[in-house]
């Protein structure tokens, strides 16, 4: 111990060797921690009934920005997808909508076509969020129904909703599932239903939620509130049945002239081959074919403005 030389060298080995055993745990708990996550993953993709695709790009997907926010616009719609699964199917399709529009019109609209197909994912996951939106305030008629029922029976709020999440199908059986189980860790009533309200926004539930939280605070009889909820809910499902029906051609016109357009240049190319090749290998054309898509989506936005109207 009096040499200082000794001393230093025993120190550095010593150092080396925690860095080392340091290093080996760290590797070795890392790889445990994927492994579990693939197990988990595959124990729940067994459960749904399917095996998962592309986990190494799901895993490396969740890491960011981007596939966090797919992540949360898919778990609002429902669909059985992973984050890298939708990721992987959109490149796919941009890529292959690409090359169709590169050979089947001409190059310039190659990276106008995988545009397209990158809103037209985005345009899908909002459509399929706002058909289970549909879905679920179909349904609030029969979970008022339900919770008034149960309440007037002298069950709790809390037995109420698992009881809904029971007998009802999805998406409500789902969604006040999820409901029923942050309940059950202890997350109040109040957190809960908030949650689902912004998850799944709309008038309806809105004012089902303010009833529901309203009256756990404040105490009182809940079952003529939700009787007389449940009797406007069946109201307002009957009239935004009949504003969609009486919308429905104003829609489908939206899509339409998009359509009539990309047939017509179609056409044109089909009469006249290398015709789009030819009009887009000069900037005058290139600015003209740009203009003519952009007045055919301000066209489409406009239609579907029109077309939406809130009940």
């Amino acid at each position: 111990m009096n040499n200082p030389a000794m001393l230093a060298i025993g120190s550095t080995l010593l150092c080396g060797a925690l860095s080392i055993a340091g290093l080996h745990t760290y590797i070795s708990g890392k790889a445990q921690r994927a492994a579990l996550v693939d197990r988990l993953a595959i124990t729940g993709a067994h459960a749904v009934g399917r095996q998962r695709r592309f986990m190494g790009v799901d895993r490396r997907l969740r890491k960011t920005a981007l596939g966090k926010k797919i992540h949360v616009r898919l778990s609002a719609t429902g669909l059985d997808l992973t984050a890298g699964e939708f990721f992987v199917y959109l490149m796919v399709g941009v890529a292959a909508l690409w090359l169709i529009a590169s050979s089947v019109l001409a190059p310039f609209f190659g990276p106008v076509a995988a545009l397209v197909a990158l809103w037209g994912g985005s345009a899908f996951l909002n459509w399929q969020r706002q058909k289970r939106i549909e879905a679920f305030i179909n349904q609030l008629p029969d979970l008022s129904r339900i919770l008034a029922n149960a309440t007037a029976a002298g069950l709790a709020l809390r037995t109420a909703l698992s009881m809904a999440a029971e007998e009802l199908e999805a998406p409500a059986g789902e969604e006040l599932a999820g409901v029923a189980n942050q309940l059950a860790v202890g997350r109040s009533i109040d957190d809960a239903l908030g949650e689902l309200a912004e998850r799944l926004p709309s008038r309806e539930l809105v004012v089902l939620v303010t009833t529901l939280v309203l009256s756990n605070r404040a105490g009182g009889t809940v079952v003529g509130s939700l009787r007389n909820l449940t009797e406007t809910l069946e109201e307002r499902k009957e009239t935004r049945r009949e504003v969609r029906t009486m919308l429905s051609e104003v829609n489908a016109t939206a899509y339409t002239i998009p359509l009539l357009g990309l047939g017509a240049m179609i056409m044109l190319n089909s009469v006249t081959p290398g015709s789009m090749a030819r009009m887009t290998s000069s900037p005058v054309g290139q600015i003209i074919v740009v203009v003519a898509i952009g007045l055919y989506a301000l066209g489409f936005i406009v239609m579907r403005r029109l077309g939406k109207i809130d009940v």
